[in-house]
């Protein structure tokens, strides 16, 4: 698992051999209700799914993030990247198992601190400031918007499931424009814990009121991939930046490079 995430790291850092971001891997938030559309027309009865839930990051860009670390680390951004979002992601593990739940702001907040400890940085306040900041200003990959108008023409629900927390998510839905297209915004923070704990993923059964294999989870990293078959999803994994599959026993059912080709499975009856 650590060379695979390595390996994302290494494209998030946004390197000048890639120019990739990685991933990473989240409650109906407060404003919710205002970022609803219509209610969707019934999908096809030849289909057996009638919802998508997204990982955060399978729809949402986040290589903005590691430019700007760049910028405001010269020749040290890729590094920063690095250790930022490996802490990051080991902090929601660690508390999860402990115990110990802090919300997704603070764990990002306290991983970027140390990454900054970490390589004898002095960013000060104005950068961490700006570097957090960036979460809050996430633009979509340039397929999401069209396949989500798709997939909601053809009468499927949407949301987000996402390690977000509700601030965040609202922020991305509104700077990436996709106010009406999602149903809920779903965030781990609501139930106090972090995919892949089943708690995570059980918040669409309960926020769609639909059985398991009636909802495909769309993940971006690997390994919450895993964590959503081990829940029992039918899992397409949207892995953009072509890695292998985590060695954990259980691969998606259904893997591809953009979300073009998930609206090709959905309508095609998966």
């Amino acid at each position: 698992m650590l060379s695979n995430r390595r390996q994302f790291l290494d494209l998030v850092a946004g390197t000048a051999a890639t120019g990739l971001l990685g991933s990473a891997p989240l409650a109906m938030t407060a404003s919710c209700a205002a970022e609803r559309g219509p209610a969707p027309p019934r999908p096809a009865a030849r289909s057996k799914i009638r919802a998508v839930a997204f990982d955060a990051f399978a729809v949402l860009d986040p290589r903005p993030i590691t430019a700007l670390a760049e910028e405001l680390s010269p020749g040290k951004g890729a590094l920063l990247s690095d250790a930022w979002r490996a802490r990051q992601f080991e902090y929601t593990w660690l508390r999860v198992v402990s115990g110990e739940y802090a919300d997704f702001w603070r764990v990002t907040g306290d991983a970027l601190v140390f990454a900054e400890r970490l390589l004898k940085l002095d960013l000060g306040e104005a950068k961490r400031s700006r570097l957090l900041g960036a979460y809050l200003e996430l633009r979509a990959w340039p397929d999401a918007a069209p396949a989500l108008r798709s997939l909601r023409d053809a009468g499927i629900r949407l949301s987000f499931l996402s390690n977000f927390t509700p601030r965040m998510l609202d922020a991305a839905i509104e700077s990436a424009g996709l106010g009406g297209l999602l149903e809920h915004a779903l965030s781990t923070d609501r139930a106090r814990t972090y995919k892949p704990d089943p708690r995570a993923y059980r918040m669409a059964l309960d926020a769609f009121g639909l059985e398991r294999d009636e909802i495909v989870f769309v993940p971006f990293a690997g390994w919450d991939a895993a964590g959503a078959r081990w829940f029992g999803y039918p899992t397409f994994w949207v892995n953009r930046l072509g890695l292998p599959a985590e060695e954990l026993g259980v691969t998606a059912e259904h893997t591809g490079a953009s979300l073009a080709d998930l609206v090709e499975l959905v309508k095609a009856g998966a």
